[in-house]
């Protein structure tokens, strides 16, 4: 008999019980390893530290010293680097090398386990998107000397790539690095904005321009950040995520060595944009699991709360608005599923192309979700559902999370027409070429 019946709507299928044809014992063994470690060492005191606005610094030594800031990054992992570095395997008996796109969605899921972005985001997010294009791009002397204190923790790196005057829109970034006279360094100048966990950040892997105006004239600059002459830093106040460290970074001739160009100059868009499928789909895991969160939460609310003679849940019309709120939110599961299982069957230049339009799509459809959801949850709770402390405080919270979902990574309305757009490429390339094959 089972020791505990879940909330519907407050696990995935898979951990209810019902059959799944994704998850092997090595996923599973993994799914109770992260519920442990995650719900001790962050779940817990998550909505505590979101309050305050800050996720205390011992926190990512913690998740550093015990491997677990690692399975952020994209799958497979970097197996031969983190060999190097003396790490061989992750809690619950997961070998590096046996770590693939589901083990990494099992972590995103559960480090998402308090319904809010922002704790979990303020340890993992330098890792998930700063260190990937160092790993794939930079030199090897670049990498060994930076690379070791990064998958360590010793040392912390964001991702900057975002501008006050260029969003979405990579192509028209504006900091400019250009050479010095004696061609020994890149002098930087410029800004960035909404720059995550930015203000703890040793380094950051930057998006400056290179070259002439337009996507050719990118490049990606590992800038030294924090205590480094000519860079000023101080975190905004967003309405969501708030210990996620979102900051503005100023750059007043800041002095780069040469050697930390990653990669070539000019090829910066083609690095930044492999580098997205894999933030869009961690932030089409982890919304999910919020959206999960939020409706879960009102659902166990209605069964006790009565009105008009009757708890809630008697009610049609609550019953109603959870049963759209409910199919939403199991089809973009579903979706994601899906999408994470072709992840673990296909190489990465294949997925970049085939995956890379549906995965912008499924990442806009993760903030639609959770708008639904994260409303409804407001909604259901009432008044609750509109103060921040007491019985509706999660929903809350989440509801002020929802655009921190629908604006990052792709700015929803952007991402929807990226989708079409990239669909209609591949098809008219596969036509072309099956056109060739029959002449």
């Amino acid at each position: 008999m089972a020791k505990s019946v879940n909330v519907p709507f407050a696990e995935p299928p898979w951990l209810n019980g019902l059959p799944s044809p994704y998850y092997s014992d090595s996923h599973k063994r993994w799914q109770k390893a992260c519920r442990d470690f995650i719900g001790k060492n962050l779940i817990a005191n998550a909505l505590e530290w979101d309050e305050e606005g800050l996720v205390p610094e011992h926190v990512f030594k913690t998740f550093a010293e015990n491997n677990m800031l690692i399975p952020s990054l994209p799958a497979p992992l970097p197996v031969e680097w983190l060999k190097k570095v003396g790490l061989h395997e992750l809690p619950g008996g997961v070998k590096v090398e046996e770590f693939d796109y589901l083990h990494m969605s099992i972590y995103t899921d559960e480090m998402s386990r308090s319904g809010l972005a922002g704790p979990g985001g303020s340890l993992t997010t330098g890792v998930s998107f700063g260190i990937p294009p160092l790993i794939k791009f930079a030199s090897k002397s670049l990498q060994e000397k930076y690379l070791p204190d990064l998958l360590l923790g010793k040392k912390r790196i964001c991702i900057a790539i975002t501008e006050p005057g260029a969003g979405s829109d990579v192509a028209n970034i504006s900091t400019t690095a250009e050479k010095s006279s004696d061609g020994k360094h890149y002098i930087v100048n410029g800004s960035k904005k909404w720059i995550t966990t930015g203000i703890w950040s040793e380094y950051a892997t930057m998006a400056v321009r290179t070259g002439k105006a337009g996507p050719g004239g990118l490049s990606l600059l590992l800038v030294p950040l924090k205590g480094h002459p000519g860079v000023t830093m101080r975190r905004l106040k967003v309405g969501g995520q708030i210990t996620g460290g979102t900051t503005y970074i100023e750059l007043d001739d800041v002095k780069v060595p040469v050697e930390n160009l990653i990669g070539e100059e000019g090829k910066g868009m083609t690095y930044i944009m492999t580098n997205f499928n894999h933030e869009r789909l961690a932030i089409a895991i982890g919304a999910t699991r919020q959206a999960r969160v939020a409706l879960s939460a009102a659902f166990a609310y209605v069964m006790k709360r009565e009105a008009f003679g009757k708890t809630l849940i008697e009610q049609p019309v609550v019953r109603h608005r959870i049963a759209k709120a409910g199919a939403l939110l199991e089809s973009q599961w579903a979706w994601v599923e899906q999408f994470v299982y072709q992840m673990t069957k296909m190489k990465k230049a294949e997925a970049d192309v085939e995956l890379g339009g549906l995965t912008a799509l499924c990442k806009a459809q993760a903030g639609i979700v959770i708008n639904e959801c994260a409303q409804v949850a407001v909604l259901l709770f009432g008044g609750n559902g509109y103060t921040r402390t007491g019985q509706g405080e999660v929903a809350e919270r989440i509801y002020r999370e929802v655009n921190g979902v629908r604006i990052p990574g792709g700015s929803e309305d952007v991402m929807l027409d990226l989708a079409v757009r990239q669909l209609l490429k591949i098809y008219q390339t596969k036509t072309k070429l099956l056109g060739k094959s029959k002449m």
